[in-house]
Formats: C-alpha cells, sequence, structure tokens
C-alpha cells in the first residue's frame, strides 16, 4: 500500500511538472510572435503615408529590387527603403547639423577644372659630361723630354703645350722627306707623295707634315697640345719617360656643359620627357642658377629608391670659373609636358585606405556621402580626380575621418536593423513547436 502511494506521488508530479514547462514555452512563444509583431506595427506605421523608392537585401545592400518579397540571397523578407530615408549610392551618408560641422571644423572645396602644375622638384649630383671626352696616346715610340701639366685635375685650355716628345722614328722620315725635296728630276713629285705617307704611317699629323714642308727643317721635337678646354682627369706620364705606339698619356674632360644626374620618383617619371627644361640649384652657390635641359632618360629603375636617372646638361663655361664641380648636390625645378584639363581636388580631401581612394561628398541640408574615386597625378597640393566627381560638386577637405567614420558606423547599423526587421517579418511563417507530450 504504501509502494503505490509512493509511485502514485511520483506520476502526478511528473504530469504537473510537465503541463508547467508546456505552459512556459507556450508563454514564451506567444511573446515572442507578440513581440515580432509589435516589430512589425511599428516598422509599417514609421513606414506609412512614405514612397518607398525600391526594396533590398540589407545583407546585400547594392542590389535593388522594385517589389517585396523574399530575398534570393538569404532566407529572408526584403526591406524596403523610403524617399526621405533613402541614400543615393551607397547608402550610407550621414547628416550633421550645421553647428556640429563648425565645432568639428569640418571645411569644403569646390571640384574644379583645371590643368595640374607641371612643375616636379628633385635632386641629382654633378658629374663630368662623357660625351665631351678627349684620350691622347703616343702616336709612336718616342720620349718624354719635358712636360707642362703635372697634376692630375689640372684646369687646361685649349692649345695649351701638355709635353714635348723626341721621336727619333719621326726624325728619319723628315729627313727623308726634305732629302728628296732638295733633288730635282721629273720623278720628284712621286717621289714626295711616297715621303709623306711615310711620316704619316710613322704616326705625323697632317698639320705636323705642313710644318715640316713649309719650313724645310728638321722638327726632332713635337710638342702635345691640348684639343679642348677642360680638366685633365688623367696623367699618365712623367718626364723621362718612354712611350710606345698606343700608350696612354692624357685624358681630358671638357667642362663647358656638365651632367647632373638627377632621381626621378616612379610615380612622376612619365612627367619629365627629353628636352624639357630644368633650373638647377646648388647650396655652395647661393643665388646662382643653372639652366639646362633633360638629355635623356635612362631605361633603368633603381629598385631601392624606385627613382629613374634622368641625365640633365647644364651650361658651365670654363670662362666664368667652371661653378659646377663634379660630386655636388644639386635641386632642380623641372618644366614637364603640358596636361589636359581635367577635375581637381584638394589632395587633403583624398582618403586612401590602401585599397581605394575616397572622398566625402558635401550635399544639400547638411547630408555628406563618400564617394570613392579613381585618382590620378598629384602636384602641388592637387590631385588628379578621373573618375567619380563631376566640376562644381562640394568635398570634404578637413574633418573628412570623422565623417567617413560615422558614414561607415551608420551603415552597419543600418544593416542590422534590416537583418531584424527581415528576420520579424519571416518569423510569422514558422511553425510553432510545443513540447512532446503537451496537448496545444
Amino acid at each position: 500500500m504504501k509502494t503505490r502511494h509512493i509511485l502514485l506521488v511520483t506520476v502526478t508530479s511528473g504530469l504537473l511538472a510537465g503541463a508547467a514547462y508546456g505552459l512556459y514555452q507556450m508563454g514564451k512563444r506567444e511573446g515572442m510572435q507578440n513581440s515580432f509583431s509589435d516589430k512589425n506595427t511599428s516598422l509599417q506605421n514609421a513606414g506609412a503615408g512614405k514612397k518607398v523608392l525600391y526594396w533590398h537585401d540589407p545583407m546585400v545592400p547594392g542590389q535593388k529590387f522594385d517589389k517585396p518579397g523574399k530575398s534570393p540571397f538569404m532566407d529572408m523578407q526584403l526591406v524596403p527603403v523610403y524617399a526621405d530615408n533613402a541614400d543615393p549610392g551607397s547608402g550610407n551618408s550621414v547628416s550633421i547639423n550645421p553647428r556640429i560641422q563648425q565645432n568639428l571644423g569640418i571645411r569644403t572645396a569646390s571640384v574644379v577644372v583645371g590643368k595640374l602644375n607641371a612643375v616636379v622638384q628633385a635632386v641629382g649630383s654633378v658629374a663630368y659630361n662623357e660625351r665631351d671626352v678627349v684620350v691622347l696616346q703616343a702616336r709612336s715610340n718616342g720620349f718624354v723630354e719635358k712636360l707642362y701639366v703635372r697634376a692630375p685635375l689640372d684646369l687646361v685650355r685649349k692649345g695649351q703645350p701638355l709635353a714635348e716628345l723626341y721621336v727619333p722614328d719621326w726624325v728619319a722620315a723628315q729627313e727623308e722627306f726634305l732629302a728628296v725635296k732638295r733633288m730635282q728630276g721629273q720623278a720628284i713629285t712621286g717621289l714626295l707623295d711616297a715621303a709623306r705617307q711615310r711620316m704619316r704611317l710613322a704616326g705625323m699629323t697632317d698639320e705636323q707634315i705642313h710644318t715640316v714642308e713649309s719650313s724645310g727643317k728638321l722638327h726632332a721635337r713635337i710638342t702635345i697640345t691640348a684639343p679642348l678646354s677642360g680638366v685633365m682627369t688623367e696623367l699618365s706620364v712623367r718626364e723621362g719617360m718612354t712611350v710606345s705606339m698606343g700608350t696612354p698619356m692624357f685624358r681630358i674632360n671638357g667642362v663647358d656643359t656638365i651632367w647632373v644626374n638627377a632621381d626621378i620618383p616612379e610615380n612622376l617619371a612619365h612627367t619629365v620627357q627629353t628636352g624639357n627644361m630644368i633650373e638647377a640649384r646648388t647650396a655652395s652657390l647661393p643665388g646662382v642658377v643653372f639652366r639646362g635641359k633633360v638629355a635623356t632618360m635612362l631605361p633603368q629603375v633603381d629598385s631601392n629608391t624606385r627613382t629613374l636617372k634622368a641625365r640633365i646638361e647644364l651650361i658651365n663655361p670654363v670662362n666664368s670659373g667652371a661653378q659646377l664641380l663634379p660630386g655636388m648636390f644639386t635641386t632642380l625645378n623641372f618644366t614637364g609636358t603640358a596636361r589636359k584639363d581635367s577635375l581637381l581636388v584638394p589632395s587633403e580631401a583624398v582618403i586612401i585606405t590602401g585599397t581605394r581612394s575616397v572622398v566625402i561628398l558635401a550635399q544639400d541640408g547638411g547630408r555628406f556621402l563618400p564617394v570613392e574615386v579613381e585618382v590620378g597625378a598629384e602636384t602641388d597640393g592637387q590631385t588628379e580626380i578621373l573618375k567619380g566627381l563631376q566640376a562644381g560638386q562640394k568635398v570634404v577637405a578637413s574633418g573628412q575621418f570623422l565623417v567617413d567614420s560615422e558614414a561607415s558606423l551608420k551603415a552597419g547599423i543600418t544593416r542590422m536593423e534590416g537583418a531584424v526587421s527581415a528576420i520579424s517579418a519571416s518569423s510569422s511563417s514558422l511553425p510553432a513547436t510545443v513540447p512532446a507530450g503537451v496537448q496545444q
């Protein structure tokens, strides 16, 4: 009897607990349904009387639909977008009170049509003009009897004596020529031509041969002179030395023109072309401006600095003291090629994220819209806009980072609210579930 009583109590307790749980679940479901119903009602009331522009899926905001329905992307209903809340383009514009704009220091600038200033600044170093070089070699075997230039890097003038050589082979050739010239007869002309040719083969120039012929005297010693004005960059002989045919003796670099090897940033290389005029200045000569042009653009990019070499040719006359010297550091102003008219905005208005470039477009009524743009060249604080804007529009030039952050935050909240409304719209179609053993 006692055992039956305990069993009856246990069964009764289980039934009461199951009934209580079922009632709890039913109340919870009805509360959720009422909550979703209230949410839908509030959204519908909020949208009552407003013009619906289109429907969209908050998870895929770029796709628009002309009628309500179920989203083809997610298991949720489409959300309406009303006329007074519609944001052109990306749907993430923000509205800022004029007083708050003033406190934030928001400043706008107009999108204008113009040409970028083509002046490009760069740095470079001075070097010798390698096209203005003369190398003097011994034309025959001989001896250096006198040397007029004593040290490398001495300045020399055109026609200045450099060295005096005694060349035995030239003496023999001259004696033969003078002996034939003193002869008489009809065959003298042919013999004279042959004697001249022998002097040429010995290494004598036509000028030296003419000197021997006009003077009628033997010139055992030959004076070598500088063929141009410049700097003695190499001096390979000394007095008393014996030289053989082909021995390099002097190397002279002209300094009437000088080279400047300039480093041009890779992104500005297209603005510098051969023939562009430039102005050069150096700290060692304050107030002095050297003018020249771009001789050539070297076809090589420095992998470390990402720059190209521009070879500049400058006038550097010797009579003014050859002021530009190899190794000097110079600053250069290039007059780049003329550019076409384009849309320009202040460079500070462009937000570069690493993957895209964005500007904040100022609209009527204190609204601001982030717009993705394609940028071009940049010079003197102005950036070229290739795509994304129109002339006359206004962009935010100061405080744009705050506006962009606010717009991004608003877009995120809008997507969350859209997702909640879609869930509430689809919840009414879900079947109600109750625990097993509990009757509805």
